[in-house]
């Protein structure tokens, strides 16, 4: 695969050219950790566990240096740090992985999950495991998945019907099973930088955009678009990301430690989500919006032509099956 040469990569680069060089003669690694989320977002307090945890079991001997807020750059550019060498871990959003590897697509393939108990035994199970290792020939892999809510359409007005996103721009996550997904719902699939949509929306580059309802509120967005249309269309893990290079520089009892901290980071920020998604839909309403329920069958319908595209990969027809297993 082709990298982009991006000159903010060229300098993190050579600003990390100690980074990922394992144990040394004291024993003693830092690694470093650049995500695009704010320091408010329950993923970077999960990350903040993470590293004092590490830090407490190795008796100081390891460290987790956190940059947050795109201080690296976006998601991809991140995980192109990481594949290069250039960056021990990251965040990657299933979306954002997808680019690097077809296995994530099928996480983003919209109403995969028939609640949030089938989705804790898929990404948390054995399915959701042979996923995150089954990129270590890339250059990385998942140590740890993280729960996100699940995604829904918001924008000025309502979108309770696949009609109702016809001439809509939604702002969408550079993902292929995205972009198809909000064509075949009938809209224009317009991929933007998280950190842009803001602007876009306010300037009408965009007329909605996807997402669940913590971002919506925190990011506010709900200040230009004021109906959230709970379509709940698709349920997209984050994970914790390494690079294949650091973990094989690591010793045993380095990654036993990393691992177990890793674990627990995991419902560390269930929790904690749990709870900001219960404030942020109070916060809400508070600021007069709405959430809007949604009858999600013809949304289903609209977007079959997904699954039928991915029964033809035996691959994915095969994973897709281990999904469906786990419903019981």
């Amino acid at each position: 695969m082709k990298f982009l040469t991006l000159p903010r990569q060229i300098l993190c680069a050579s600003l990390m050219t100690l980074c990922a060089t394992g144990a040394n003669a004291a024993d003693k690694i830092t690694l470093k950790l650049a995500h695009n989320l704010e320091r408010s977002h329950v993923v970077h307090l999960a990350f903040e566990e993470l590293a004092k945890e590490v830090q407490q079991l190795s008796d100081g001997n390891m460290r987790i240096r956190i940059y947050p807020s795109s201080q690296m750059g976006s998601a991809r550019e991140t995980l192109e740090l990481l594949q290069n060498g250039a960056l021990d871990m990251t965040k990657g959003s299933a979306s954002d992985l997808e680019s690097f590897d077809n296995t994530y697509a099928i996480y983003n393939l919209p109403y995969l999950f028939k609640d949030q108990q089938h989705f804790n035994r898929v990404v948390f199970g054995e399915v959701g495991k042979e996923i995150m290792e089954s990129t270590k020939d890339k250059g990385f892999f998942g140590i740890s998945a993280y729960v996100a809510g699940t995604r829904s359409f918001y924008a000025k007005k309502p979108i309770t019907k696949p009609e109702d996103l016809k001439g809509l721009k939604i702002r969408v996550q550079a993902s292929p099973t995205t972009l198809k997904m909000v064509e075949l719902m009938g809209g224009s699939p317009t991929p933007i930088s998280f950190g842009e949509v803001y602007t876009a929306m306010q300037q009408g580059v965009v007329d909605g955009a996807e997402n669940n309802v913590p971002s919506w509120v925190q990011t506010r967005h709900i200040e230009i678009a004021k109906v959230f249309s709970e379509d709940e269309h698709t349920s997209i893990p984050d994970f914790l990301v390494i690079s294949t290079k650091t973990w094989q520089k690591l010793s045993p009892e380095q990654q036993q430690i990393l691992m177990k901290a890793a674990k627990n980071s995991e419902a560390y920020q269930q929790k904690l989500w749990e709870k900001v998604d219960a404030d942020s839909r109070a916060q809400a309403k508070a600021m007069g919006a709405t959430i809007v329920s949604v009858d999600k069958a013809p949304f289903r319908a609209a977007v079959k032509p997904l699954y039928d595209d991915f029964a033809k990969d035996p691959k994915q027809a095969a994973l897709l099956a281990k999904f469906e297993s786990a419903v019981e």
